[in-house]
């Protein structure tokens, strides 16, 4: 465990907290401009998290969900940043799910490389760091019971995918078609990377829309286990885009994330 893997532990679990408390008591929905919800948590969540990561590295700007949301967007032509979902899966935390997760990703040269997926309410999370992926299980007062390196499995004759719970759509399922998968999985937030880290599944194929801050910290955990998170086209998927021609800053365009990505290079 390095020590940026540990302050990330530190700060979800703190953030977790806060969130478990709102979905035990009950959240209060609201709607941005995008008709995208947001609860309490989100924003109790986001302030420990600026707030630990402000004293930590004074210097590195973080972009976060609900602060971009509300017009505040740092400088990051350093190249250097953080990137911040502080309850990534909202509609999965509204609807009493348990899949929904705080990310946290530090961002160097456009790629993510390192971050934690945590998943409060799973009592779990998927941390990496120079090149090397874990998953913890937490026991009782958030002490970690059980910590193990993780990595992707090798490609088998038959695909496992996983796919969003509240976003498929037919090009998902075109996608699925077309490479045969039978099995899939829907699950909610960015755990969806970290099934492909652990070995429990193959793909995951994303034709909605995404943010950067929805997918850095898996693509984190995802890349340091030995996976791949690419573009359509087969590049791989870069971060801190501004002033796309298309698009609004930060956001994603179609992905898919691969376990074991060698049969598709060599078919390129």
């Amino acid at each position: 465990m390095t020590p940026l893997c540990e302050l990330f532990e530190r700060i979800a679990l703190e953030a977790g907290a806060s969130i478990l408390a709102v979905y035990e008591a009950g959240p209060t929905v609201c709607y941005k401009g995008d008709c995208s919800p947001v609860t309490e948590a989100d924003e109790r969540a986001e302030a420990i998290i600026l707030g630990r990561l402000a004293a930590a590295f004074p210097h590195i700007p973080v972009v976060a969900e609900e602060a971009v949301a509300s017009g505040c967007v740092p400088d990051i032509s350093c190249g250097t940043f953080f990137l911040v979902d502080p309850l990534d899966g909202t509609k999965e935390f509204i609807n009493r799910r348990d899949d929904f997760t705080v990310n946290i990703a530090l961002v160097e040269g456009n790629l993510p490389v390192a971050g934690i997926v945590y998943a409060p309410a799973q009592r779990c999370a998927y941390v990496a760091d120079k090149g090397r992926a874990e998953k913890l299980v937490f026991g009782a007062g958030a002490v970690v019971g059980h910590r193990q390196a993780i990595r992707v499995r090798p490609r088998g004759p038959a695909l496992t995918a996983v796919a969003s719970r509240s976003h498929n759509c037919s090009e998902t399922e075109a996608f699925l078609a077309g490479h045969g998968v039978t099995d899939y999985t829907s699950v909610g937030s960015s755990l969806k990377f970290c099934l492909l880290a652990e070995g429990s599944a193959d793909v995951y194929p994303r034709f909605g829309r995404t943010m950067e801050w929805d997918t850095a910290a898996g693509d984190a955990v995802l890349n340091a286990a030995g996976g791949s998170v690419v573009r359509l086209d087969g590049s791989r998927l870069l971060y801190g885009k501004m002033k796309q021609p298309d698009d609004s800053d930060f956001a994603n365009p179609h992905f898919v994330a691969w376990a074991d990505m060698s049969p598709v290079l060599a078919a390129l």
